[in-house]
């Protein structure tokens, strides 16, 4: 399967030093760089591999995962933010599987989720990643 390595540019708004806005045409990675992403994320079904832990999917996704934050968050880091959100969907409904106590809670499994995200950061690669948008 082709993968799209690829940028758009179009017109995005971004911050003057001074902390204006303005309109600038700026690159961001491409719709189908994001679709293939995702499309990718599928292929690993998180959601079946329960007899692993979560530092075991961490040793196993991260390099990929640091490739593609390396990559795509060269310009307009924001464009990648559905993307892991989706990742972390995907890690939620892995430990509602894993774990009886979150089995039938989508909100506790997220709580759970952001919680280790928080303690954890350098676990995996988008979570960082995530602090650092934050400016934490």
């Amino acid at each position: 399967m082709e993968q799209h390595l690829s940028y758009t540019f179009r017109p995005r708004r971004s911050k003057n030093r001074w902390g204006k806005y303005f309109v600038n045409f700026s690159p961001a990675a491409s719709a189908e760089a994001m679709r293939d992403f995702r499309r990718e994320l599928r292929r690993w079904h998180l959601h079946t591999r329960s007899d692993k832990s979560l530092e075991d999917l961490s040793r196993m996704f991260n390099p990929v995962l640091r490739g593609w934050v390396n990559y795509y968050s060269r310009f307009y880091k924001s464009a990648l933010y559905p993307t892991f959100q989706h990742l972390d969907r995907l890690l939620v409904r892995w430990a509602r599987r894993k774990y009886k106590r979150l089995r039938g809670h989508q909100r506790r499994a997220a709580h759970w989720l952001r919680r280790i995200a928080r303690n954890q950061p350098k676990l995996f690669a988008h979570w960082g990643f995530w602090q650092a948008a934050a400016g934490r």
